[in-house]
């Protein structure tokens, strides 16, 4: 099992949490991903009408940010929030994003 890179956790700034954040279609996949369990790149897309390099760009954004992890298994990618470190270091976080986030 590999993971594409993320950043340490006490490298992430709240501020780059919430640039990445800030875009609607990465918040309402942060939303799908809230339970902290990781799920395929596909299920992550379920009602968005997005192409391939835009999905791309924006699975990239939230792992650069620090909110997501990627793990490969051989051809296959899964996207997971790391919901139990953010919590941590951003108490309360999560939950006043998530709150107004769109359903979905």
């Amino acid at each position: 099992m590999n993971e594409y890179p993320s950043p340490d956790i006490a490298d992430v700034e709240l501020v780059d949490v919430l640039r990445a954040l800030a875009d609607p279609v990465r918040l309402q996949i942060v939303g799908m991903l809230a339970d902290g369990k990781p799920y395929p790149k596909g299920d992550c897309l379920m009602g968005l009408d997005l192409s391939k390099s835009t999905a791309s760009h924006h699975f990239r954004t939230l792992r650069e940010a620090g909110l997501t992890r990627t793990i490969v298994h051989g051809r296959t990618h899964d996207i997971q929030l790391r919901r139990d470190e953010l919590d941590e270091k951003f108490p309360g976080l999560l939950p006043s994003v998530l709150g107004s986030a769109p359903p979905t």
